[in-house]
């Protein structure tokens, strides 16, 4: 009797954690602008998950048609996930390492800014909620002689972006119309020309479902307009993981997310400010015409998100 009990309610359990593993793709793969589901997208490979462990529980009960309907599940899950872990091939061409960060106004320590930046021999640095404050401290610290070429678009609390460069910059725009500033300019790089570079940072869907939805699909015009005769970096905080189907729509076509060319698997860079560790990966940086070989967290103390740093080779025209 404490047997079939037993069997009952690990079957019960096992349905239960294949039913949170087939949502978990479902999620990957939905549009809808619900907040409840685009807050679940966040999460949506811890959900996958469950259906490893419905599989295994089913098994030993020897439910075999349920066993393999929650493999077929683990399956799906794995076909989403696994580009992560699969890097491309990078090609030959001048080499940047590109690095960005979120400051959490000026709570990011400057001096930790600025070492990182030299000790990965940062090229371009993108930057999200940077306030005048911060511009000031960072400055003091040493960033302006690293990284001398600067557009900064500085604002109050989390509205404030920025672009740093060991290159000349021009053809600098500030896109109106979004919550956040969003800017971009051209990097001229000595033995290969111009290179687009935009430092971007949309709403996150707390703000309002609708209005994150919008700016994210209006970035991704904005981003795809770049010249096709040059690379394009893009590197910003884009409120968005690689489950959510809007972040996957920009991260298309000639553009690529670096953690998926590099391989680099799951890099979650956020929240770094709580007791649990960091749970999203909602900071990224995109390229076209350039291919990632390399990318990587760093802590920023003080600030509420990892940074990220790549090596990207970038492809002459």
């Amino acid at each position: 009797m404490r047997m079939r009990v037993a069997r009952i309610g690990i079957t019960m359990v096992a349905g239960a954690a294949t039913l949170a593993g087939a949502l978990g793709v479902a999620l990957h793969f939905t549009d809808a602008a619900l907040e409840p589901v685009v807050l679940a997208a966040s999460v949506a490979p811890y959900l996958m998950t469950g259906a490893v462990a419905g599989a295994l529980g089913f098994a030993v009960c020897r439910r075999w048609i349920a066993t393999a309907v929650a493999v077929g599940v683990v399956a799906a899950g794995v076909v989403t996930q696994a580009p992560l872990y699969v890097a491309d091939g990078a090609g030959a061409g001048p080499e940047l390492t590109v690095m960005q960060a979120n400051l959490l106004f000026d709570g990011a320590d400057p001096a930790a800014v600025v070492e990182t930046v030299r000790a990965g021999a940062v090229d371009v640095l993108t930057v999200n909620e940077l306030t005048r404050t911060a511009v000031t401290e960072l400055g003091a610290a040493g960033l302006d002689t690293l990284l001398p070429h600067r557009y900064l678009a500085p604002g109050r609390t989390a509205s404030g972006t920025g672009i740093w460069s060991r290159y000349p910059l021009s053809d600098t725009v500030e896109y109106d119309g979004y919550v956040l500033n969003q800017i971009s300019a051209t990097a001229t790089v000595p033995e290969l020309g111009p290179v687009s570079i935009y430092s971007v940072h949309p709403v996150p869907p707390v703000y309002g479902i609708a209005v994150w939805a919008d700016e994210l699909s209006r970035l991704g015009s904005v981003v795809r307009a770049a010249p096709a005769d040059r690379p394009v970096i893009v590197g910003g905080d884009f409120n968005a993981t690689h489950d959510h189907i809007r972040f996957r729509a920009i991260a298309s076509g000639r553009f690529a997310d670096a953690t998926d060319q590099a391989g680099a698997g799951h890099l979650v860079t956020y929240p770094t400010d709580k007791r649990l560790p960091p749970l999203v990966g909602i900071d990224h940086i995109l390229f076209a015409g350039a291919h990632a070989t390399t990318v990587e967290t760093v802590s920023l103390p003080g600030a509420d998100h990892k940074a990220l740093v790549a090596r990207v080779v970038l492809h002459r025209r």
